[in-house]
This record gives C-alpha cells, sequence and structure tokens, in this order.
C-alpha cells in the first residue's frame, strides 16, 4: 500500500511538531507526520507537576537502558526517550534553556559551519518564543512556545539564590540571553498552568489543516532509496507494511537514538556495522550512531529541618484536589514543579562557556502522597543536580539487529575520561559550598548524599560511580559538518550527505552539547530547518 505527500516527517516530537506546522503553512503541499507513540491526551502530561509520575513510571517511554559500564558501577543508567505526540517536550521537565551564546559560535568556528553561529540562530529562537516578560533585545513574546519564569512557592527558593550569591557565584536576570553565566529564576515552558509541549504549541494549530496527515503507533522500519534519493518511508500500522511516498523530501526527527537507527536500518551508516548485521550498504557513513553525548548528572541531598510546602501538600486529602485544580482550571500547587533556581558556572575559570549547570528541586527524592495512618508520610527535604554541561567523552548507538521492533544498544561511555571526573567533582563541591552558607542554615537540617563521610576525591568518585544518571539530553549521533569532515552525517543545510532528498531535524544533528537543556535548541534547529527546506529567505542575522 503506497501513499503520496511531498514531505513525509518522521517522528512528531519537538522538532517534527515543529516542522509539521512550519511545512503545512504552505496548503499546496501535502505533509505526512508519522508517530510512534499515541496522542498526548493523558492528564499528567498537561499537569506540570505529573512530570514525576511520567519520570518515575517510565510512562510514554521507548523504555531504553544504556549498556553496563565500569563508571557506573556496572549499572544499566536508564534513557527515558518521549514516545507519545509532542515527543520528549510531552515528558520533560519543562525547563527552557536556549544555551550559551559561545555554544553556537563554537559550533561555526569548530565544525565548520558558519550559518549556525549565535548571531544566526538568535532570529529563530526568537520566532518560537512567548516570553512572559515581553519582547526586548534577546527575547521575543509573539511565538508559540510559552516561556515563564517557574511560580513555585517556597522560601527555600529565596533562601537558595541568595546562599548562591554569597557563595560568590553571580545572578543574572535572564539567562536566555547573552549573559549566562551565574545564578537565576528557572524558567518554563508553562502556559496557563499547562505544559507547553510542541505538540500543544505548534501540532494543535495545524491540526485543522486539511493538507496535513498525522498518524500514529506506526514504526518506521526503513527509508526508501532509488539510484541516491530518499523517494519515501516503510513503515509498519497495525501489523501492515505501508510505504509512504514523499515527492520532495523525508525528514528523520525521530532523536538521537531512533534516527541513527532508522538510517543504519536502510543501509545508511558504518559499512562495518551494517555488514554485522546482514544490512547492504547503500551510502557509507561512519558517523552514523557515532558521537553520541549526553549530560550526566549526580544528585546532592539535603534533610530538611522543618517540612516545607512540598510535604505539607503531598498529604493525599491536599494533593488529590489540587490536582484536579491544576488540571481543569490550571491554577494552584500542580500547576508547576518544584524548582526555581538554576545555576550556570565555571569549574575552571579557563572554560570559554559554562560547563557545569545546578539545579535546584525543592522537594526530596523520592517523595509520594501520603495519609497516616493508611500511608506513611516521607522525610522532608531537598535535591541539588549538578550537570555535566560539556562532557569530553563520547558514547555510540549500534544495532541489535535490522529488526526495526528491536531496541539499539547505547554506549553512553559516562565519565570516559579524567576531565569529565575533574568537573564533576568541583559541581559537587560547589554545590557543599553553597549549603555552607548562612541563608541555608535554617533550612538544611543535614546532609544525606553523598553525606558528610564523603570528602576524599575517591569518597566522592564512589558516589559518582553509584548514583550518576542522565539528564535526558543525548545528543550528537547524526553530527552536522564539512562534506570533507569522515565522521559528518549532515551538512549545514541538514541534508544526509550523499543522499538526495533526505534531512535529519533533531538534536543528532547537534556537533556538541549546548549549554543546558536541549528542547530549545531543537525546537529552533527545526525552524531553521522549515526556512532551508522550503526554500523560504533564512532570517537574518541578528545585529
Amino acid at each position: 500500500m503506497q501513499e503520496t505527500y511531498d514531505y513525509v516527517i518522521v517522528g512528531a516530537g519537538s522538532a517534527g511538531c515543529t516542522l509539521a506546522n512550519r511545512l503545512s503553512e504552505d496548503p499546496g503541499v501535502m505533509v505526512l507526520l508519522l508517530e510512534a507513540g499515541g496522542w498526548d491526551r493523558d492528564p499528567w502530561i498537561k499537569i506540570p507537576l505529573g512530570w514525576g509520575q511520567i519520570l518515575q513510571n517510565r510512562l510514554h517511554d521507548w523504555m531504553y537502558y544504556a549498556e553496563p559500564e565500569a563508571n557506573v558501577d556496572g549499572r544499566r543508567v536508564e534513557c527515558a526517550r518521549g514516545k507519545v505526540v509532542g515527543g520528549s517536550s510531552s515528558t520533560n521537565a519543562m525547563a527552557y534553556v536556549r544555551g550559551n551564546p559561545g555554544d553556537f559560535d563554537r559550533w561555526a568556528s569548530r565544525y565548520g559551519l558558519p550559518g549556525w553561529t549565535y548571531k544566526h540562530v538568535l532570529p529563530y529562537f526568537k520566532r518560537q518564543e512567548n516570553w512572559e516578560q515581553g519582547a526586548g533585545g534577546e527575547r521575543a513574546a509573539d511565538g508559540p512556545v510559552n516561556v515563564q519564569r517557574c511560580k513555585y512557592q517556597d522560601p527555600l527558593i529565596g533562601a537558595y539564590a541568595n546562599a548562591a550569591k554569597a557563595a560568590g557565584y553571580g545572578w543574572t536576570e535572564d539567562y536566555n540571553t547573552s549573559s549566562q553565566e551565574g545564578f537565576s529564576h528557572l524558567q518554563m515552558t508553562i502556559r496557563n498552568g499547562a505544559r507547553c509541549s510542541t505538540a500543544v504549541a505548534y501540532l494543535r494549530p495545524a491540526l485543522k489543516r486539511p493538507n496535513l496527515t498525522v498518524k500514529v503507533k506506526i514504526l518506521a522500519s526503513r527509508v526508501t532509496l532509488e539510484s541516491g534519493k530518499a523517494t519515501g518511508v516503510e513503515y509498519l500500522e497495525n501489523g501492515q507494511k505501508k510505504v509512504a511516498q514523499a515527492s520532495r523530501e523525508v525528514l528523520l526527527c525521530s532523536g538521537v537514538i531512533n534516527t541513527p537507527q532508522l538510517l543504519m536500518l536502510s543501509g545508511i551508516g558504518d559499512p562495518v556495522q551494517l555488514a554485522a548485521h546482514g544490512i547492504k550498504v547503500k551510502v557509507p557513513l561512519k558517523g552514523v550512531g557515532a558521537n553520541l553525548q549526553d549530560h550526566v548528572s549526580v544528585v546532592v541531598m539535603y534533610e530538611r529541618k522543618s517540612p516545607g510546602p512540598f510535604h505539607r501538600m503531598m498529604r493525599m486529602d491536599r494533593i488529590a484536589p489540587a490536582i484536579a485544580q491544576a488540571y481543569l482550571a490550571g491554577t494552584g500547587f500542580a500547576s508547576d514543579i518544584p524548582g526555581g533556581v538554576v545555576g550556570f558556572a565555571k569549574s575552571d575559570p579557563e572554560q570559554e562557556v559554562p560547563d557545569l549547570q545546578v539545579l535546584l528541586t525543592a522537594a526530596p527524592l523520592p517523595a509520594w502522597p501520603y495519609l497516616s495512618p493508611f500511608k506513611k508520610p516521607f522525610k522532608d527535604g531537598f535535591a541539588v543536580r549538578t550537570v555535566l554541561l560539556h562532557p569530553q567523552s563520547r558514547g555510540r548507538i549500534e544495532l541489535t539487529s535490522k529488526d526495526p521492533a528491536a531496541a539499539p544498544r547505547i554506549f553512553q561511555n559516562f565519565l570516559g575520561c579524567e576531565a569529565d571526573w575533574k568537573a564533576t567533582r568541583a559541581a559537587i563541591r560547589m554545590v557543599r559550598k553553597i549549603a555552607r552558607q548562612s541563608p541555608l542554615a535554617p533550612f538544611i537540617g543535614r546532609e544525606v548524599a553523598p553525606g558528610p563521610q564523603a570528602e576524599s576525591d575517591e569518597a566522592i568518585d564512589a558516589f559518582i560511580r553509584k548514583t550518576a544518571i542522565t539528564v535526558h539530553h543525548p545528543a550528537g549521533t547524526c553530527r552536522m559538518g564539512t562534506v570533507d569532515d569522515p565522521m559528518s552525517v549532515v551538512d549545514a543545510e541538514l541534508r544526509v550527505i550523499g543522499v538526495q532528498g533526505l534531512r535529519v531535524v533533531d538534536a543528532s544533528v547537534m556537533p556538541d552539547l549546548t549549554s543546558g537543556n536541549i528542547n530549545a535548541p531543537v525546537i529552533m534547529i527545526a525552524e531553521k530547518a522549515a526556512d532551508l527546506i522550503t526554500g523560504r529567505p533564512l532570517l537574518a542575522p541578528a545585529a
């Protein structure tokens, strides 16, 4: 069975939803959007506080785990990726972080991508956002993605901000500008008390267009190729094999794990790996699946001297109506998450951009609804997540078999070099320095993890190996670069090298990681890709 469209988009995540909207603005083209997951109708997706439920229970998730590695004590670290309309923007913690301007200037200078400097990408960041503080300078207020400061109320948040200042770290009013370094109020993709995913911001407004078709619960099995050109996508729907023909282009937006998998299943990749699974090589590209990088995180946890608002509100007779209030009215306790402060710092003054991120969670890990005597309450506390922003370690994605339903193998290679260990230790010591400041004295009972006994490098390293996890920001497995670079997979216009009519538009094209959460940069990439694909004039670089 065959159908014909102008554009076939594989993956309705952050990039796919953005492209579906922008490409279908032209009523003269037919667009098909394919998604492996279902529609984003789960109430937990809409309610901001439901993020914890989504992550802990692996809802709407591909259920990926990395291979066991010695640097994390042989654990299989989970690698949650959204499998639902909206992708990971429907399951993430809603943090909105563009990254540091130096990230994009580094892409331009190091990887031969002059069209991706900060001045070139800033207009596309601005095109996506509706900033609650209004337009001006580097911010905009007429885009589809609503961005607001975290509104969660807890005296701990102000105390933590003051403690960071007392510890000698700077303060920036808006980290999503050229002044990223320092601590600041966390910005969130929330609109009217509900998650503002790309499904909400981009796809929903486009669904009324007759030239856009969305299919869910399908599995893309390969890109069809004829004479060096991508002609469509083969997929399985209700056990039936179908082919969607693309008269113009096939656009892969399946993410950092699934996009390289689909390319390899289509015969595009490292010939050695393809041969190992009996796949005929159509286009040899060694970089497919290589260059995997992710933000590794270690969490420092504290006991709270007296219960805070999160603990009080998690009592069952309080949290149940709060959840209903958030779902129905978009107000109240559950309409935000217990955060509020984020920091960007350098582990070494010689770093060009911040290489550490600190995220305050004004709640303990774990926590649960309680009601004595039926369910005992948890001990109150709070957590500070440290994030290694620019790891030097690189992993890879490999096929398990040529069965498209078989999960690929993920080799994260977390902490694969000494520089990453050094920076992670520095992050933990930075958090401890902040905790010793007087503004936090009324709040901290004791350090629960790693605990005061872990002072030496050896003890801290043992804690890191035991607890390090991902912050769910994988990137780089189909990286952008020059055509003469043997590890490039796509060129500066996101076209797969050696194939006509095929582009990759997702985080896998990032040459390296940005300084922070990656959802905003992914949307930016898709916004720019829409202009590259349609041939519309690119937005003028910022002055």
